[in-house]
């Protein structure tokens, strides 16, 4: 759960998250709404994948990514979690 928590604490990875929140779209696409190089997005990408907070997968030349909601919904229930128990303590 730490690479979630790291992956998490970057701005411009929370910003592809909610952009793939709205659909799958390729690194190509992802890099056309930030400022800065296709590289730096590959990287973005790359520690969002070691998180799985996103899934990579390859249709012909691109790689479409696209949001794991399994991951999203265990640390939401995480956080929920950690809420209960302060409220029953």
């Amino acid at each position: 759960m730490n690479d979630v928590w790291g992956a998490m604490s970057d701005p411009t990875r929370r910003k592809i998250l909610a952009m793939l929140r709205k659909g799958n779209m390729t690194a190509g696409e992802i890099a056309d709404n930030f400022d800065m190089t296709k590289p730096s997005i590959s990287h973005h990408l790359n520690i969002l994948k070691q998180a799985e907070l996103v899934d990579a997968e390859k249709k012909g030349q691109q790689i479409e990514y696209s949001i794991n909601t399994t991951v999203l919904q265990d640390i939401l229930s995480y956080v929920v979690g950690l809420t209960d128990k302060e409220e029953n303590e």
